[in-house]
């Protein structure tokens, strides 16, 4: 993400009849655009930064004579869904916009350059330079989609996950006889008696899953914000129970306070002789059998889900801490170093002169000299050893020492 590079100060003079020598009126360049994230619930997941990940703000106008400021860029505001979190290269939050509605600027716009109307003194009557504008900042972001629904779905592969979301709603995730059918998570949403609400199906989870293993990371971060889950074990595999304590020891390894969340535990899948067995076998309460392909049990099974999702609390999710970053008064320390065969120069406040200064105007490089000395860099570049004739490199541009 970039915002948009502040827009050029003029260099300009008052030009009328009957008004010699106007002076400088040279206007102000306009601030660039900012880039704005916003959350809607009218976009589903993300697809559009993959395929295009580099986005930048609108640039500001340049300024005028006359004293006229350049147009300020255009804002770029990108939608993104509901659940999305920003984090920088670092990992640190910028972002969590969990609501519709919410909106977050993560890069601002650059400001605009100082038309030469502001460089006029009593010693300098024409100045003939202006300031280019500062450019916008610019940042690596990660987007990571996390789904808010009231009802997860957790499981080993081919639990039937899928097959249960399509029956209960009207979503269509994908289903195969194969385990990591679904990739990605689904969402559907269920009219009970407790109203509506929304079930996300979260593709299966093997042993290892809280350390990566089969994506196990990518798919649990997606039942972070859910009301309460339910474990769907497949009826049909050698042991379902000892199923079920492999998944909740994943979900526990990856949030203690995950695991501890209202739940209910259903076994799919009663449509078959083994599972009729096994439920005729189990003594465990609170265990559901249901098939998602005969429908037998999902009306007790809606019931439930309607109760869980009126008793059960709100998550509190403990975001990670968000970056405040302030714009602090740029440092007036210079560093000198010999690198091959020219002098770099590093230290803020020397790069932001740099910045600020129109170097195709010679007035403007005597100007910038001048500052060059009252902030100790000519002494500190002689200190270095640095001779007439030499390069001397600030900020990616490259100049000739002369003293």
């Amino acid at each position: 993400m970039r915002g948009g590079h502040g827009g050029r100060g003029s260099a300009s003079f008052r030009r009328e009849p009957f008004v010699p020598r106007g002076g400088p009126d040279g206007g102000d360049g306009g601030r660039g655009g900012a880039v704005i994230l916003e959350a809607t619930n009218s976009v589903n997941d993300l697809g559009l930064f993959k395929r295009r990940p580099r986005w930048h703000a609108e640039d500001g106008a340049a300024g005028a004579g006359g004293r006229k400021t350049g147009r300020n860029g255009g804002d770029l505001t990108l939608q993104v869904p509901v659940g999305t979190v920003a984090l920088d290269a670092d990992g640190a939050l910028l972002a969590d916009l969990d609501t519709p509605d919410a909106s977050a600027v993560v890069a601002q716009g650059g400001l605009g350059g100082r038309g030469n109307v502001h460089f006029k003194s009593s010693t300098r009557h024409a100045p003939d330079y202006a300031e280019p504008g500062l450019k916008g900042e610019e940042l690596d972001i990660t987007l990571d989609l996390k789904l808010i629904a009231d009802i997860g779905l957790v499981g080993p592969p081919n639990a039937g996950k899928s097959s249960l979301l399509r029956a209960l709603t009207a979503a269509r995730p994908k289903v195969a006889d194969y385990p990591f059918t679904t990739l990605d998570p689904e969402l559907g949403v269920a009219d009970g008696e407790a109203g509506r609400f929304v079930i996300a199906d979260i593709p299966g989870l093997i042993e290892g899953a809280a350390q990566g293993a089969g994506l196990g990371q990518r798919f649990l971060r997606h039942v972070e914000r859910t009301r309460a889950l339910v474990y769907v074990l497949d009826g049909t595999s050698a042991d379902p129970w000892r199923d079920l304590e492999t998944v909740r020891a994943e979900v526990g390894q990856f949030s203690a306070e995950l695991v501890s969340r209202p739940h209910i535990v259903v076994v799919n899948k009663v449509d078959l002789e083994p599972v009729r067995r096994l439920k005729a076998r189990a003594r465990r309460r609170g265990v559901l059998f249901v098939s998602a392909l005969s429908g037998e049990g999902l009306d007790a099974f809606m019931g439930e889900l309607s109760r869980l999702v009126v008793s059960a609390p709100v998550p509190q999710i403990a975001a990670a801490p968000r970056v405040t970053r302030l714009r602090e008064r740029p440092s007036a320390e210079v560093v000198v170093e010999r690198r091959g065969d020219a002098y770099v120069v590093r230290g803020e406040r020397v790069e932001h002169m740099v910045e600020r200064t129109d170097l195709d105007s010679d007035a403007a490089l005597a100007r910038f000299q001048s500052n060059l000395d009252r902030l100790g860099v000519s002494a500190a570049l002689e200190a270095a050893g640095v001779k007439p004739g030499d390069t001397v490199r600030i900020a990616g541009v490259e100049f000739e020492y002369q003293p």
